[in-house]
């Protein structure tokens, strides 16, 4: 290209220098993603230029391939980044790039210059500033253009982004914008064609025109979510969802969005067809992946599903947001609530669906991420009762392995029962030889088991489900019949004198001594009081803390079991008070042990060898 004698020379307007060093050292957090936004840039020159030929066919080399080319190299340090998009012209160049302070930007400087507050970077990304971040990487910017209209003629616009620029008048007889600079001497390393590449694959691998760098075509993915729901195959969905999770494994599923209305946005979401090995760690590393009109914005955008749903992998892409959005905005940002707002809807709706019509699928799903998902009852109010719905638990009604709902067990469970029993436990084989179960397997009533550590923190907090209430049976508040026992103990005064008893040995260890209308096999057992904790949460609360202080629990005695009987037939016979009390120690420490809350085994063992030093006699 030969440069004219015709050479302008310009100012720039608004605080060119201010402005500048802002943009560079507050806007972008890298320097790298100066080539996100002139791809980006080019992009848009592309576009336009695409749409311009629909209705004005005799444009500027209409058969040129729309494509973005990029060539660098090392030893002379040299980038240049060239399109051929619609390009720019005389007017253009002073108005769009020269005058970098649009209105909106020069009315913003100027409020911030009267109320005497400083430059915020994150604010002012919303201007549009994109070209100026080659600053960062450079000291003087060559730009030669050429719009796409045969009568245009070629332009160059030389600036170091100080206090002016020049404009001259060149040949170029092809249309578009071609950029090119050196990189300051410590950015060498920019000039290197892998780290190009490298950056390319990160920001901008999904822009719709291909990108050479040195001839070599470097955008080979789909942007997979632009495509029509009906044009897209298996086996493109799943090789894009290995692409962006780095995983192995094909989904589980997907759901494909397109919205438009108060917020416009395109998005692929992927279930995951397994849990990491650490699933409430690994979820906070990697999330969504943020695009804004296909060009890379982050990989970690939190802002944009709740934590509950954070093993869903995948990418939105919104044009709703500008592209040199920073973290601090898009933590804050409107859009990103709404678009929060549509996708953990979509999500829990198409959770419901995979529920009720793939029930195996759904319960796969649940024994990977149900821990994760329970843990939204707590935390979104807007959307409890749907996560509510979707958690599953095994039961005293179910094989191992097996889920039911609140909805199934309220669905069979008997007309006159009031409440939704529950009991929470380490394990299935734990729970299933705890005393307290003893009543209602007996009685044939459905007890959820609870063996999720999280929902010692989750199920507290759903006080009913249809009506009914949720309670631990191991609450003494609990409603329970009379046993149907035929043999039963007389209410007569050495029944309650055992029970006075039982208080004199080991009552300041307990809240307080009752006869238990729910024991069977078992002697005696311990249960929480009307206003204690869930005993497997004071446990969980103990390991968190090693000074909480458990509350004091009830102990039931089994009126009916032969060692109470032998007690109460020995309580007046003073041969056998020492016995008796042996016992009525051993009895309490052995629910102790069963409950998980024996700290003295020493004292339990040695007075165990007594006994049985006592029956070997």
């Amino acid at each position: 290209m030969t440069e004219s004698n015709h050479s302008e020379k310009y100012q720039f307007q608004a605080e060119m220098k201010q402005l500048l060093n802002l943009i560079i050292h507050s806007l972008y957090s890298h320097k790298e993603v100066f080539l996100r936004e002139l791809v980006s840039n080019a992009s848009d020159a592309l576009n336009k230029v695409r749409f311009l030929k629909l209705t004005k066919p005799d444009i500027l080399n209409p058969d040129d391939e729309l494509a973005i080319k990029i060539n660098v190299n090392f030893d002379e340090n040299t980038f240049s980044i060239e399109d051929s998009g619609i390009g720019m012209s005389h007017d253009d160049l002073i108005n769009q790039i020269g005058n970098i302070a649009s209105s909106g930007t020069l009315k913003f400087l100027n409020e911030l210059k009267e109320k005497n507050k400083s430059f915020d970077g994150n604010l002012i990304g919303q201007f549009g500033v994109g070209f100026y971040s080659v600053f960062m990487v450079t000291d003087e910017v060559t730009l030669e253009t050429r719009l796409a209209d045969s009568t245009s003629h070629g332009l160059q616009w030389i600036s170091t982004g100080e206090d002016t620029y020049i404009i001259n008048e060149i040949d170029k007889p092809s249309k578009g914008t071609k950029i090119s600079f050196k990189f300051k001497e410590e950015l060498k390393h920019f000039a290197d064609v892998s780290e190009i590449k490298q950056i390319l694959q990160k920001y901008s691998n999904f822009v719709d025109f291909p990108i050479y760098v040195n001839d070599e075509k470097v955008n080979v993915v789909q942007a997979v979510w632009q495509k029509k729901k009906d044009s897209l195959t298996d086996e493109e969905m799943n090789e894009f969802y290995k692409f962006i999770s780095n995983d192995f494994e094909e989904p589980m599923g997907h759901l494909h969005l397109a919205i438009e209305g108060n917020v416009n946005f395109k998005a692929l979401l992927f279930i995951p067809k397994t849990a990491p090995q650490f699933l409430f760690q690994e979820i906070k590393e990697k999330t969504l992946h943020l695009y804004t009109n296909k060009i890379f914005i982050q990989d970690d955008a939190k802002e944009l599903l709740p934590d509950y749903l954070h093993f869903v992998k995948g990418v939105v892409d919104t044009e709703d947001l500008p592209l040199n959005v920073s973290r601090e905005i898009t933590q804050n940002s409107p859009v990103m609530a709404k678009i929060n707002t549509v996708l953990t809807s979509k999500i829990l709706d198409y959770l419901e669906n995979l529920a009720s019509e793939d029930k195996e699928k759904y319960e796969t799903f649940y024994r990977n991420f149900g821990s994760l998902l329970k843990s939204g009852v707590n935390t979104d109010f807007k959307n409890r009762e749907k996560i509510i719905e979707l958690m599953r638990f095994e039961s005293s009604k179910t094989e191992a392995g097996n889920y039911t709902s609140f909805n199934s067990y309220v669905s069979s469970m008997r007309a006159e029962q009031e409440e939704i029993f529950y009991l929470a436990g380490d394990s299935r084989e734990k729970i299933e030889r705890n005393p307290n179960l003893e009543y209602f397997i007996k009685n044939d009533i459905e007890v959820l088991f609870m063996i999720d550590p999280m929902d010692v923190f989750v199920i507290p907090y759903i006080f009913d489900y249809s009506g009914k209430k949720i309670l631990s049976i191991e609450k003494a508040e609990i409603k329970l019949e009379e046993s149907s026992s035929e043999e039963k103990t007389e209410d007569n005064q050495n029944s309650f004198s055992l029970i006075e008893k039982f208080k004199s040995v080991v009552g300041e260890q307990v809240e307080d001594i009752v006869f238990s209308k729910r024991l069977v096999n078992y002697p005696v057992s311990l249960v929480a009081g009307k206003s204690s904790m869930d005993p497997q949460y004071e446990k969980m609360m103990q390991m968190l803390n090693k000074d909480f202080q458990s509350s004091k629990k009830i102990l039931e005695i089994n009126p009916v079991h032969p060692i109470i009987k032998n007690l109460i037939s020995n309580l007046n016979n003073t041969e056998h008070s020492e016995e008796v009390e042996d016992t009525i120690h051993q009895l309490y420490e052995s629910a102790l042990l069963i409950d998980g809350g024996l700290t003295n085994p020493t004292d339990f063992v040695q007075r165990l060898y007594k006994i049985i030093e006592k029956m070997t006699k």
